[in-house]
């Protein structure tokens, strides 16, 4: 491991421990979740006056330098100790999917992830240390968990096809400072061993529109698969309400050995411009060029443009949150050309009740036709067909355990299968999952 990822793995593992022993968690009532000021009140009934787009951006809740609506939930645990505040975020949950088809498959496995970060005042800015985790190499077995339709990475040295890779051990080290150049102009700097550039909206497992489903979305790798990056370093530039940023990055994106902090050259970069005209909105607009992402085809570079729009609404005794977005990948080798569309939106009501959906409509390209097989001498990827998704899914919170929240759910997915495509999967494929979900709060 290399020196600085060690520096700031130590500096969290021995302060954090430090300041849970001497200050207590926040003290929150019953059934009710941690949320950083600002947002709505703990009896989720009168929705407190949101921050500032400023303030919620050095409270960095999300993975990387992203943001979300800032009238956002953030179910945290929160303490102090001296000059520092301490903020942990953590989800996990426990899944049983059952597809039908030619290609079903079943599991029992968890996807999961924990963040802890420290922060403190520092000279006239702000110093943020954090570092995100996940034991879904050890419980994902196999290197993948089943996804009717889901390509990207590799298990094993072949291309995953119908499935979703893991996330690594570490999915982020890095360490953040903003200076106030005024009160209403700030400037970022972002360095991170292993992190999330400047590039989409907030990744799929930390954003408030999907945070009761578990499975990926098909269009990750069209979207926010670069959410766990090499060697990242984005400065950004905040005025207002609006922020212009651009980050330099290693582009390959994590080889299967998940346990190890993998390195790499910087040879990618990305921009990105987010607008928060109101509390309850959110939009960003991205591109990138990424140098060598997937290691079957080391030759081809891409090209990557996103744009998101956000809504999140608190309401009585809960919380709304969607999102729509767009991705689309370009080949600078071939120029072949993929894109991926994504409606989400959670439902959050009676406190302890939450309803959502997922709807995808996203290009697939000719390794579904090959399946998890060695690719064909001289094969080219391609972008041929295009498949539909449709998600419905709800969950209820259990009885509380202190700083715990946990739900049990189901969520059921039927999908719009192409022509090419139906004498492999079969014209009515669907998919059921069943879970228990755990949250810090």
């Amino acid at each position: 491991m290399r020196p600085l990822p060690i520096l700031l793995l130590s500096l969290l593992l021995l302060i954090a421990p430090a300041a849970a022993q001497n200050a207590p968690p926040m003290s929150m009532p019953p059934n009710s979740d941690s949320q950083m000021p600002g947002m709505s009140g703990p009896d989720r009934s009168m929705p407190a006056e949101p921050p500032s787009f400023i303030t919620l951006l050095l409270a960095h809740a999300t993975s990387g330098t992203d943001a979300e609506p800032a009238s956002t939930p953030f179910p945290m645990l929160m303490t102090t100790r001296r000059a520092w505040s301490f903020m942990f975020h953590g989800s996990a949950f426990l899944s049983d999917i059952q597809q039908s088809g030619p290609r079903a498959a079943d599991k029992l496995f968890s996807t999961n992830w924990f963040m802890p970060m420290a922060q403190r005042q520092l000279a006239r800015g702000t110093l943020t240390l954090r570092a995100m985790f996940s034991l879904e190499p050890a419980t994902i077995s196999d290197r993948r968990y089943p996804e009717l339709f889901q390509q990207g990475e590799t298990a094993f040295a072949l291309p995953i096809v119908d499935g979703q890779h893991p996330h690594n051990f570490f999915m982020e080290l890095a360490a953040l400072y903003d200076y106030p150049l005024t009160d209403r102009t700030l400037v970022s700097f972002y360095a991170a061993p292993m992190g999330d550039p400047a590039l989409g909206p907030v990744a799929y497992p930390h954003r408030a529109s999907a945070s009761e489903n578990p499975i990926a979305p098909l269009g990750h790798h069209l979207e926010d698969s670069t959410h766990i990056a090499d060697d990242v370093i984005t400065i950004g530039l905040t005025y207002r309400s609006f922020r212009l940023e651009a980050s330099g990055f290693h582009g390959r994106e994590p080889d299967e050995h998940r346990w190890q902090l993998a390195s790499g050259k910087i040879d990618s970069w990305s921009t990105r411009v987010t607008l928060d005209p109101a509390p309850n909105w959110s939009f960003q607009y991205s591109i990138a060029q990424l140098h060598s992402p997937e290691s079957l085809f080391p030759a081809e570079d891409l090209r990557r443009m996103t744009a998101s729009l956000f809504y999140n609404r608190p309401i009585h005794n809960g919380n709304w949150a969607s999102l729509i977005l767009w991705g689309r990948n370009q080949s600078l080798s071939d120029g072949n050309i993929g894109n991926g569309y994504l409606l989400e939106s959670t439902l959050q009501f009676r406190r302890r009740n939450y309803a959502w959906t997922r709807i995808e409509n996203v290009d697939r390209t000719n390794e579904l036709l090959v399946g998890e097989h060695p690719l064909p001498p001289n094969f080219t990827e391609r972008y041929f067909t295009r498949v539909q998704a449709y998600t419905l899914g709800y969950d209820r919170e259990l009885a509380h355990i202190p700083h715990l929240s946990t739900a049990l759910g189901a969520q059921f997915t039927t999908y719009g299968v192409p022509p090419a495509l139906k004498p492999i999967y079969d014209s009515h494929p669907v998919t059921g999952l069943l879970f228990l979900r755990i949250r810090l709060y």
